[in-house]
């Protein structure tokens, strides 16, 4: 196994590139050093059709189109330097305040205007791994510290796609670090809501009327949103009345490996494990993203057609007294495993 490299398209007069994965299993995983983000999943179903299961683009101009820009999905990209939102986009550290770019209402949201999705990435290959790097300087976005940041991405023989973080800041700062693929089990074939899920928690954050975090964790156990035992997305679409943009909370003070959660569909026979050194993890299914995105080769985005496992820092950690390592202190390394693992 080994990367292939490509040339993507052109941006601030660099060449992007973009790096193809594959193992001997049928899996391909395309990834561009534009935003260090994946482009595509090609993954077989219970038939053997290797179809694609990521929103994204098949070229750099994709990202730039009118419908996807004014959308914002960040489809694949990585999120930094804090992902999710920041209430009222500022936070005290160190008895200092800070101000970040409001880019949500008030709030800052996925590191503010210009995060790491929308940087070019230093890019190197070994094997079938794809290291990339990024230098992010003392006040970008309003954030403390100069950091140097990496993510790596492996694809495994047993059909893991591994994803490691690092990041070392020479001042104490707010770090989290999440992908934000889209995953649509059945190849966009129709929507996410016939896939089944289960999160290995009955535990949420509460949210504000901005969708910020309160620092309030509810339990839900025996709720319509607890998915410990496995529903139907549709089934609790429908007596939610709205679709998930959902915080889970899990027990892992350690940050050690663990399952968190399991997404099925019976229409491909695929399914998606979700494992993690996270304490949260975002579960999203897309109730914003716009019906107007499609790939260059007619494939349908839009609503409910993709969910998202975020798995990163408490969402508006920064203002939350005891979140758990929301704060990375100058000369530590921040460190974050997630898998997702690929079945038929």
């Amino acid at each position: 196994m080994s990367a292939t490299i490509s040339i993507f398209g052109n941006y601030l007069g660099e060449d992007i590139k973009q790096f193809s994965l594959k193992n001997e299993n049928g899996i391909e995983i395309k990834i561009t050093n534009y935003g260090a983000t994946i482009t595509s999943i090609k993954v077989p179903n219970s038939n053997g059709n290797i179809q694609n299961i990521a929103c994204g683009f098949d070229t750099l101009d994709g990202y730039f189109g009118k419908e996807y820009v004014e959308n914002s999905p960040y489809f694949g990209g990585t999120i930094g330097r804090y992902c999710s939102q920041i209430k009222d986009a500022k936070f005290t550290l160190n008895g200092k305040k800070y101000q970040l770019s409001k880019n949500c209402g008030e709030n800052n949201l996925h590191g503010g205007v210009v995060g790491f999705d929308k940087r070019i990435w230093k890019a190197e290959t070994v094997d079938n791994t794809v290291k990339m790097s990024l230098y992010s300087k003392d006040l970008e976005e309003g954030f403390p510290g100069n950091i140097a940041v990496s993510v790596t991405f492996t694809l495994t023989s047993d059909n893991e796609l591994k994803i490691d973080y690092s990041a070392t800041p020479d001042q104490d700062t707010p770090l989290a670090l999440t992908n934000h693929t889209y995953f649509n089990l059945n190849a966009f074939s129709s929507n996410v809501e016939n896939h089944n899920a289960r999160v290995n928690t009955t535990k949420r954050h509460k949210m504000d009327e901005t969708g910020a975090a309160t620092g309030e964790i509810a339990t839900i156990e025996g709720e319509v949103d607890d998915l410990s035992k496995g529903k139907t997305i549709g089934d609790v679409h429908t007596a939610m009345n709205d679709g998930f943009e959902h915080f889970y909370v899990f027990d892992n003070p350690n940050f050690k490996l663990q399952e968190v959660a399991k997404i099925t569909s019976e229409e491909s026979g695929r399914s998606l494990t979700v494992l993690s050194t996270e304490p949260c993890m975002l579960l999203y299914t897309g109730k914003y993203t716009s019906d107007e995105i499609k790939r260059e080769n007619g494939e349908q985005y839009g609503k409910y057609r993709g969910f998202c496992c975020e798995t990163h820092r408490y969402q508006n950690g920064p203002n939350i007294e005891n979140s758990p390592k929301s704060i990375t202190k100058a000369g530590e390394e921040f460190k974050s495993t997630t898998i997702f693992k690929f079945g038929w």
